[in-house]
């Protein structure tokens, strides 16, 4: 079944972009107005973040997520097929900062956050990176769709660490210089163990791995953020934000990340991800007073 799926998918991978994208604005109109997948959760979730949004806006902000949603998915299906040459036509990034981190002999984390279209992302700076590159990530239960995305994240040399069995996984890795990309915006996990801070101005949980394991490997993070600068066409912005991670008070990388994620998104609302329920875990002082950072 994965061969003939592979197969299919690399055919289609072959149309043009224009033939595509005609794909694409076909299932955005499907998936908003016929389907109406998750509409509820999105405009929910546009709605604590810009409070101050008339709903004409919050529906224009809706209307384009769903097509940069299936352009994601569209695209992603491009990489089958892409050249690296294509890859740096459309996705422009100024890797000087990624390039510093490496000169200081260190490990390096890449944060990231849920922005389009995250999956060129990582292929592209898998081409670039100075760094043995390993990216973090969930496994998909379906064992064809799990075989052909890890072919696709791997196509340029790139590695990859499954995040249910990372201990195991990362042990080969541990006394090499290696570069994480971790996709490290609100926790999935449980709320008792995360940090929680005002996100949108509403207390949310975070991932506290990410900090940590820079801490413990000593690792310089660096945070990335993606802007869509027309149709199939991606600005990444990479910044150094330490090389001392040790020296910050707990909890001070996640805070900065949190923050230069919510400072992207008002940018550019349209291209996050707001198709999962952002602020599904509830804040209990007695429970979490003590997280908060």
């Amino acid at each position: 079944m994965y061969y003939i799926v592979f197969g299919i998918l690399y055919l289609f991978s072959l149309l043009p972009f224009r033939v595509l994208y005609l794909f694409s604005d076909f299932a955005a109109f499907l998936l908003y107005y016929v389907i109406r997948y998750r509409r509820d959760v999105v405009m929910e979730n546009l709605r604590t973040a810009f409070p101050e949004k008339s709903a004409e806006e919050l529906t224009r902000i809706s209307k384009k997520f769903y097509r940069n949603f299936t352009d994601n998915f569209i695209e992603a299906i491009k990489l089958f097929s892409i050249s690296a040459k294509e890859v740096d036509k459309r996705f422009k990034v100024d890797y000087s900062a990624l390039h510093e981190a490496f000169k200081t002999g260190q490990k390096a984390q890449i944060h990231l956050a849920h922005f389009f279209n995250w999956e060129v992302a990582n292929i592209a700076f898998s081409i670039h990176n100075p760094f043995q590159q390993l990216v973090v990530y969930m496994p998909i239960k379906n064992q064809v769709m799990e075989r052909l995305f890890r072919h696709l994240r791997m196509r340029f040399g790139g590695g990859l660490i499954a995040a249910t069995n990372y201990r195991k996984e990362i042990l080969p890795y541990l006394r090499k210089q290696h570069c994480l990309i971790l996709v490290a915006d609100q926790s999935a996990g449980a709320a008792d163990h995360s940090y929680w801070l005002p996100f949108f101005g509403k207390m949310t949980p975070f991932v506290t791995g990410p900090e940590k394991g820079s801490r413990l490997s000593n690792a310089a993070v660096l945070m990335g953020s993606i802007q869509k600068v027309k149709r199939g066409y991606y600005q990444a912005s990479i910044k150094l934000y330490t090389t001392t991670p040790k020296e910050l008070p707990d909890g001070e990388i996640t805070k900065a990340l949190a923050h230069y994620i919510e400072d992207r998104i008002r940018e550019q609302p349209e291209n996050y991800l707001w198709s999962h329920r952002r602020w599904k875990k509830v804040y209990d002082e007695q429970r979490h007073g003590h997280l908060v950072i």
